[in-house]
């Protein structure tokens, strides 16, 4: 180092400290820090270009009481009106191909679980009536109850499709088991 000024040696209990500079990749880190918090400070707190944090969470909270409020409980009326709507069929699809197709086969033919496309139901054919099945389960015959894992509108959605399966006879169905339906 060659300055005109002579090195500061600090010695303390046999310890010896030199004032050095501060090395550049720290000095870096450093600006970066201030100037990133600065520029976030002044987009979320002064500027509020974006919602930050509670914003979100206030979104959020909005939407799920939107969502509470039109949870609807199961009837015949909104199950057959789901069976109309084709996202709901959709997702009720998408549920069953993830969820029951290891049981009730693909199309719903049956497998180790009973085929949902006959005419012949264990536990009543009536919209709601499958739906208690879905929700709750039917633990002697080996079905788990979904609701829990599912949750409730996803429940529905699935009843609403396999609604959409009864009569249809898939190819390949399993033997009828149960009681005929009653037109």
């Amino acid at each position: 180092m060659s300055s005109d000024k002579p090195l500061i040696h600090h010695i303390y209990d046999g310890i010896e400290e030199h004032d050095n500079n501060l090395p550049n990749w720290w000095l870096f880190l450093l600006w970066t820090t201030l100037v990133f918090g600065a520029g976030y400070w002044f987009w979320y707190h002064v500027a509020e270009l974006s919602p930050g944090q509670l914003g979100e969470y206030a979104a959020e909270s909005a939407e799920h009481a939107q969502r509470m409020a039109s949870n609807t409980p199961a009837s015949d009326e909104l199950l057959l009106k789901l069976v109309k709507d084709p996202t709901s069929l959709d997702s009720g699809k998408a549920v069953f191909q993830a969820n029951c197709a290891a049981c009730h086969g693909a199309q719903g033919q049956g497998l180790i679980g009973p085929n949902l496309t006959d005419g012949f139901w264990l536990h009543g054919a009536a919209p709601m009536a499958i739906h208690k099945v879905v929700a709750d389960g039917a633990v002697a015959k080996g079905m788990p109850a979904w609701e829990r894992t599912l949750g409730a509108e996803r429940v529905k959605a699935v009843t609403a499709y396999v609604l959409t399966l009864k009569g249809t006879n898939a190819p390949g169905g399993k033997a009828p088991q149960g009681e005929a339906e009653k037109p």
